[in-house]
């Protein structure tokens, strides 16, 4: 075969490489694309998930549909995307907890970062200390003298093993110095019922979905668990001003994708996910979800956090004394 030929196949490989590579983006989505919650229907996820896919469903002009898939720390619904084709069908909703549970579980069949496209982050909110009305107890320093004069006989329900919730209240009792029993649960959802009807007493679920319980008075509210105080919960202050120095644990959440995944496909849906969070009719549909908004301009951008925060939980795991049980 001369050089000319080799050549000029060359050229024509590498055209069609491009024109494949630029028809990929223009041609998606052209069927329903997939968003992953790995935790249930009505929790600190999920209420932003469905802001999110109608609006997505709205300028992709295909459908965007929620899958809850809940369990063990987030990490069932993040395999099943990180196994899933790359090929921008499939996303997930990461957060915070995702690295957490990468901390807690040893032997997962994923790489918590590596197996991974980065598309943006899209929301930040704290968690919220909420309490059943029957516990006899108004701010923080009631429930810690509460606790310690009942080691181990107060219950604190979380979204699972590994869950952000999980670990918000075992770095507060930790650095509190107290022993609360921790009851995990299958996701938000059920947690959620189980504080209201007062089978647990104690929670530490995401303000997304407990508004409208505080305001009704079904559950006190004694601290939010961020550095800041909650623009929908002025009032209440944050654990650290209560009493509980350096702590601080804000969750968040993003969009990502399997590993592979084009990158013209993740560059439109990173375009398209920051004019949608851009938006102020979303800014207030999620500040009234009790969420931020917040963005990376590039997917780079959001995968460097990626990195920084999965070395952040796994430090904040060790030193929380946190298992999966």
């Amino acid at each position: 075969m001369t050089n000319e030929l080799l050549n000029s196949r060359l050229v024509i490989a590498v055209f069609a490489a491009v024109f494949a590579h630029a028809a990929t983006a223009q041609n998606y989505p052209n069927r329903p694309v997939r968003l992953v919650v790995p935790f249930s229907p009505g929790g600190a996820a999920d209420v932003p998930g469905r802001i999110l896919t109608q609006k997505m469903t709205e300028v992709l002009g295909h459908q965007v549909v929620v899958d809850n898939r809940p369990g063990a720390g987030s990490t069932i619904g993040a395999e099943s995307v990180a196994k899933a084709p790359a090929d921008g069908y499939n996303l997930l909703m990461i957060s915070n907890t995702h690295f957490v549970s990468a901390a807690l579980y040893k032997k997962l069949s994923y790489d918590s970062v590596g197996d991974f496209a980065p598309v943006t982050q899209v929301t930040s909110a704290p968690n919220v200390l909420v309490v059943h009305p029957s516990l006899p107890v108004k701010n923080i320093k009631e429930l810690i003298a509460l606790a310690k004069a009942k080691p181990g006989k107060i219950d604190y329900a979380s979204s699972g093993n590994g869950s952000t919730q999980h670990l918000t209240g075992a770095l507060f009792t930790k650095m509190a110095g107290i022993d609360m029993m921790h009851i995990p649960y299958r996701g938000s959802g059920p947690a959620t019922a189980d504080l209201l009807s007062g089978q647990v007493t104690v929670g530490f679920p995401g303000i997304a979905g407990m508004l409208p319980q505080i305001r009704a008075g079904k559950l006190r509210a004694l601290a939010v668990t961020s550095g800041k105080r909650s623009p929908e919960l002025p009032e209440t202050p944050t654990v650290a001003e209560a009493g509980i120095k350096g702590y601080d644990v804000t969750a968040w959440f993003g969009i990502a994708a399997p590993k592979g995944t084009p990158r013209d496909i993740v560059m439109k849906l990173h375009s398209e996910l920051l004019r949608i969070v851009k938006t102020p009719d979303v800014q207030k549909q999620l500040l009234n979800a009790g969420q931020e908004v917040a963005w990376q301009e590039t997917p780079e951008l959001f995968g460097e956090m990626l990195k920084v925060e999965a070395a952040k939980w796994a430090r904040m795991v060790k030193e929380s004394g946190a298992q999966v049980n």
